[in-house]
């Protein structure tokens, strides 16, 4: 039977213009709350599947080893990760999967846990999969996106000593448990679904980050492509609708699962 947990790894504030896209100030300001500098709180909502013997977590959260100059702009929690599976009986080396839905690093920078002045892996017998695109980008970033990845800090320790699943489009890593890639958010995004006997579920990443993303139109400005983000949105939909299934929100302070039904998409 597989079972599905919340974990919650902390929570940082971010640009909220960036995070509203296209979408003018004028229609959000009301709706969305923001501090002094217009940075809107976001949570670190992660998922953790638990299937027969395997520990699937996805994404990792901010990590312990942001600079000085990002902890001024992003004014981060302690990093909860840990001590959030410890609540739910895991540990670190209880964890048999990792599945990135991408590697910016609010999802990329737990991989690495800092221990003074040594880094470890923080998941050292997991598996990691990611989309062979998004590795690739990250690793070799374009101008275009240069700011956003950090291979050397968050990824480089997980090459030499890692474990590294590179997959290319929808895989089933475990049955029930599958990587759908869908790009939008940034080149190789995937996000994940889980098809039970008993119930469906979307975990999509950034690519539906707030319950204010969840309309189709709303797309992030951090979006390397707004017209495949609209189209990964409609086939999670389409999904969602057909197994009368539940999203889960990554990054809301509030609203964590919203049933399709609940949703006007």
């Amino acid at each position: 039977m597989t079972k599905i947990f919340k974990v919650y790894a902390g929570n940082y504030w971010s640009d909220g213009g960036a995070l509203m896209g296209v979408l003018p100030y004028a229609i959000w300001k009301d709706k969305i709350k923001t501090d002094e500098r217009r940075r809107q709180k976001m949570d670190l909502n992660l998922l953790l599947i638990i299937c027969d013997h395997r520990r699937i977590l996805v994404d990792t959260g901010l990590g312990n080893r942001l600079s000085d100059k990002q902890r001024e702009i992003y004014q981060p929690s302690e990093f909860a990760l840990p001590a959030a599976l410890a609540e739910l009986g895991f540990k670190d080396t209880d964890i048999t999967d990792v599945i990135m839905t991408h590697l910016h690093f609010d999802h990329a920078g737990g991989i690495v846990t800092g221990f003074g002045t040594q880094d470890e892996l923080t998941f050292p017998r997991a598996t990691y999969w990611i989309q062979k695109d998004e590795w690739a980008v990250a690793k070799n970033p374009d101008g275009l996106n240069q700011a956003a990845y950090q291979f050397e800090h968050q990824l480089a320790l997980l090459e030499q000593k890692g474990k590294v699943e590179l997959i290319e489009g929808e895989v089933e890593i475990y049955p029930e448990v599958t990587c759908v890639k869908a790009g939008g958010h940034t080149v190789g995004s995937q996000y994940v679904q889980i098809d039970s006997p008993d119930a469906f579920y979307i975990y999509a990443g950034d690519i539906i980050a707030t319950k204010f993303h969840t309309s189709p139109a709303i797309t992030s400005a951090y979006d390397v492509c707004r017209q495949d983000t609209f189209k990964a949105k409609k086939q999670i939909y389409d999904r969602l609708k057909a197994k009368a299934g539940t999203l889960f929100l990554d990054h809301d302070t509030r609203d964590w699962e919203i049933p399709i039904s609940q949703l006007r998409v």
